[in-house]
């Protein structure tokens, strides 16, 4: 009966994304291995949070309380992630010696490099594997940290939102987890993949191999850039600039001369502010790359799977299959999954239908599985 009831519909939690500009909630349902959508909605917030941060989280808890009334989600149990505003990042590089004092080292780089109090403030580690540094092999360490208020504040938007925060996440964790299932061959445990998301203020980078995260590193560029050098370049608004960008993308994608509204002139010179900000990018990824090459040897990069609505930049993608000395494709981290229920309509608004932006709402909504999984398995092996 035990191995019965573990067979049945499982609702996961839902899975909160609050970006600088975009809100996404996704819910799914997995039933014998196989996962379907229940619930997912968006909606965008128009307010700066600098601007005015009060107004901002009001909007902000106004929305998710929409969506979820919306969206028709099940239960209130949520899985969010920190804003990567939030989130302090560093690799960190241990000797065998000093691997025994791990937590010690840990917390006194938290106070020296991120000013943050250990003793009251978040923090965590990953392995990301060993290495060798001349003739010593030392253990590398990804390190993260976020300051008590920072949580504390992130918590309250949810519960004031009438949410059930169940635990707490960081993106590039939940980035990688919703790939994670489509890399378990064993030469996926040899090759490593890039995951790239682009977002409003930042872009995360995650090196992942077999089931683990190996290298992390978030660089301050975003959406917001190619609007800011597109607005420069034009003299107008950044609203007005994102607004081009969005026809200069639909425009590539239709190629037809006689559907383009924008002038020549004013294409090259977007082209010319796109490019800019695409190629500062393109070299922080290849020092990403070379690092993990050198870092660790014999590790091949298979691809970059690029994430986040500014991957359906294609003048950007067309600048990281140039430059980068990997492949390069954009995700879709809905493929394999079933929209069952006939109120999900997430589609095809923007981006070719790949919907690559919902990556880290999903891998939120995911978190906890590889333990269901082990379950029952467990279970089964008993019955």
């Amino acid at each position: 009966m035990f191995g019965l009831n573990l067979k049945n519909r499982s609702i996961r939690p839902i899975g909160l994304d609050i970006g600088h500009d975009y809100i996404r909630m996704t819910q799914l349902v997995i039933r014998d291995e196989k996962i379907s959508v229940h619930a997912a909605e968006e909606a965008r917030v128009e307010i700066d949070k600098k601007e005015d941060e009060q107004a901002w989280k009001s909007i902000v808890i106004a929305t998710i309380k929409r969506l979820f009334v919306k969206g028709n989600f099940s239960g209130n149990n949520t899985i969010s992630c920190l804003p990567s505003g939030d989130l302090k990042i560093t690799s960190l590089r241990l000797t065998q010696a000093e691997s025994e004092k791990t937590e010690q080292i840990i917390k006194r780089e938290v106070a020296q490099r991120f000013k943050l109090n250990p003793e009251n403030d978040a923090m965590d580690y990953i392995v990301a594997g060993n290495v060798r540094q001349g003739d010593e092999i030392k253990k590398e360490l990804v390190l993260f940290a976020c300051s008590n208020e920072k949580i504390k504040n992130h918590i309250e938007i949810l519960e004031e939102a009438g949410l059930k925060p169940v635990s707490l996440d960081i993106m590039p964790c939940a980035l990688f987890r919703s790939f994670e299932r489509s890399f378990r061959r064993q030469e996926d445990m040899e090759n490593a993949v890039v995951f790239v998301d682009i977002g409003s203020l930042y872009t995360t980078i995650v090196f992942g191999r077999g089931q683990e995260i190996c290298f992390v590193k978030q660089l301050k560029i975003g959406g917001d850039n190619f609007n800011s050098e597109v607005a420069s370049k034009l003299g107008i608004t950044n609203k007005e600039a994102e607004v081009l960008r969005k026809e200069l993308q639909n425009e590539d994608r239709v190629s037809k001369e006689d559907e383009q509204k924008i002038d020549a002139s004013t294409r090259q010179r977007m082209i010319d502010a796109i490019s800019k900000v695409a190629e500062e990018l393109a070299k922080e990824i290849s020092l990403c790359l070379r690092y993990y090459s050198v870092t660790f040897r014999g590790k091949r990069i298979e691809r970059a799977i690029f994430t986040g609505g500014g991957s359906y930049e294609n003048i950007l993608l067309n600048i990281m299959k140039r430059q980068l000395a990997v492949g390069v494709e954009i995700a879709q981290p809905f493929r394999g999954f079933d929209f069952q229920n006939e109120k999900v309509n997430i589609g095809i608004n923007e981006g070719n239908g790949l919907l690559c932006e919902w990556a880290v709402a999903i891998g939120l909504s995911l978190k906890g599985m590889d333990a269901i999984r082990r379950n029952r398995r467990e279970v089964y092996s008993r019955t």
